[in-house]
């Protein structure tokens, strides 16, 4: 957008050696600029799908002997409990296995 701005400055208001320095000052800006957004928008990968639920914290629904409900970032997950855990307890994610979680109550 500066690039533009700058070559209708350039065309019609500046005179002629203003008007290439304007052009080259906003064409090198512009250029920093798209690179600066594109370094911005790939330092951190994408975190998508099941395997980014592995260690997180949610809380059983109900008793989990082995399985049951658990909700894990405001979603209601079907889990499975191989030690167990009462209603209300504070569960880790382990697994993903297809849509089933597989947690261990989390240590205090």
């Amino acid at each position: 957008m500066l690039f533009l701005i700058a070559l209708v400055l350039a065309i019609f208001l500046l005179p002629s050696p203003w008007g290439f320095v304007v052009v080259a000052v906003a064409l090198v800006i512009d250029v920093v600029e798209i690179s600066a957004g594109l370094w911005y928008s790939k330092r951190r990968r994408a975190t998508v799908g099941t395997d980014t639920l592995v260690g997180m914290t949610g809380v059983a629904i109900g008793d989990l002997f082995p399985e049951g409900q658990v909700k894990v970032n405001g979603e209601i997950w079907r889990a499975r409990c191989e030690a167990g855990c009462d209603a209300g307890a504070a569960v880790v994610v382990r697994a993903v296995n297809g849509l089933t979680l597989e947690v261990e109550p989390a240590t205090p």
